[in-house]
């Protein structure tokens, strides 16, 4: 009787979707290949240090490496603070839905305010406008703020 009642049981709960068996499941899509040349810019905010790449085929070894020059220039805390791709060829389009900005630009404060250093990233289709927007959120805040880093890919 106890095994018909756990039987029952289980039955229950597959059916209420609380159980999935592994043989049930659809297997997942693969990913979509993701087209252009990448680029990445990672900054560490508690020292203000930073390093960027572009010129990658997949958008993981933009931000791998990125990372790590960032961290080989002594950043203690370094995070991807954005991606950006271009045009490999300019009938590309994968279909993800990742824009194609070709540039991106990290502005950081000149000083520390209240043991914090702002400072401000974005990426946009020209150096022009992807600095620009990258000074304005780093400026928002009322401080003086300059480009340190940009790339175009």
């Amino acid at each position: 009787m106890k095994s018909r009642r756990l039987t029952v049981l289980c039955m229950a709960l597959l059916w209420s979707g609380q159980v999935v068996s592994a043989d049930l499941v659809e297997p997942s899509e693969p990913p979509q290949e993701e087209k252009g040349i990448w680029a990445a810019i990672a900054y560490s905010q508690t020292d203000t240090k930073y390093g960027f790449f572009w010129g990658a085929d997949k958008r993981q070894e933009a931000k791998d490496i990125a990372q790590k020059y960032c961290e080989n220039a002594g950043g203690k805390a370094c995070n991807v603070v954005t991606v950006f791709r271009n045009h490999r060829h300019w009938t590309d389009d994968d279909k993800t839905g990742f824009p194609y900005k070709h540039c991106g630009a990290l502005a950081v404060a000149d000083k520390v305010e209240h043991r914090f250093t702002p400072w401000g990233v974005n990426s946009a289709e020209t150096r022009r406008e992807a600095e620009d927007l990258a000074l304005q959120a780093c400026e928002a805040g009322g401080t003086q703020c300059k480009i340190r880093e940009w790339v175009c890919t």
